[in-house]
């Protein structure tokens, strides 16, 4: 009986060092990422979400969780957070973002886009938007996206695959040949 016991204990040990291990994505602003690429340069991923939205929490309880999918963002990517319709002060390309129209009373259900959403032209949430090394706009994602979906972006703009890409047979291509690694 007490083997059992101690067998049991062992397993839960064992279980929750996994989840101690588990990898979070270091979530950091925009300037704080962009003050970031000037010491060592890579690539932002920004999650425009916002707190309505059910496909944005599933990307944050599905995707964004997934050990392999956060350790590779976190190793490739300054990875930020933004809220759609939140009412952060955004300073991009020596230009400041408000919300001007924002409403408190509405901080938890619909609210007035933020200028900064309306100028990378974000019509849906959530969109992921990759910017390169120079924080130009290289495309944004719109909707949700499994860790191994994701994964094929995140490989093809890190390495600058994206750019010899000039056709959709192309990328039709490089889409079948891709092998996901991410498990999950």
């Amino acid at each position: 009986m007490k083997k059992t016991q101690y067998l049991i204990l062992a397993i839960i040990a064992l279980l929750s060092s996994y989840t101690t291990f588990a990898q979070d994505i270091h979530w950091v602003s925009l300037e704080e990422a962009i003050s970031l690429q000037k010491k060592k340069p890579k690539k932002i991923l920004m999650d425009v979400y916002t707190v309505w939205c059910g496909p944005c929490k599933m990307l944050d309880k599905r995707t964004f969780k997934n050990p392999d999918l956060a350790a590779y963002v976190n190793e490739n990517y300054y990875a930020v957070k933004f809220n759609g319709e939140g009412n952060s002060k955004v300073t991009y390309k020596e230009q400041t973002f408000v919300n001007k129209d924002y409403d408190e009373a509405k901080k938890n259900t619909r609210n007035s886009p933020h200028d900064f959403a309306r100028y990378l032209q974000i019509n849906a949430y959530p969109t992921i938007v990759f910017f390169d090394e120079d924080t130009n706009v290289i495309t944004p994602l719109r909707g949700f996206f499994s860790a191994q979906q994701l994964e094929l972006y995140l490989k093809l703009f890190k390495n600058d695959t994206h750019k010899s890409i000039k056709s959709q047979e192309e990328f039709d291509a490089y889409l079948q040949d891709f092998k996901p690694q991410f498990q999950g």
